[in-house]
């Protein structure tokens, strides 16, 4: 696939990208080098070829799954302006 200056224009305009005149030209011949590797990628056999998650076979430990408070309360309200009885103190919102 080939882009030309057009194309390179309105994926700038939807990326909110400002491309000057002059790169246009340069960034549709890079584009389009890298869509003709991603074209030659189709070409490859990968029928038989198992999917992966990983490239490493290395599996996660698993850890039991509890909800707790964290035990930090005090560390969590340390840097509040205000706290009341381990709780943030915010302006009344309703009267």
């Amino acid at each position: 696939m080939v882009l030309d200056t057009q194309a390179v224009a309105k994926i700038a305009r939807l990326a909110r990208i400002e491309v000057t005149e002059a790169d246009r030209e340069h960034f549709a011949r890079e584009i389009s080098g890298i869509l003709k590797w991603v074209e030659q990628l189709s070409e490859v056999d990968t029928r038989g070829v198992p999917q992966l998650t990983s490239v490493s076979a290395v599996k996660l430990p698993w850890r039991e799954d509890k909800v707790t408070d964290g035990n930090r309360q005090e560390a969590v309200v340390k840097n509040a302006p205000q706290s009341d009885y381990g709780c943030f103190v915010v302006p009344k919102v309703m009267e």
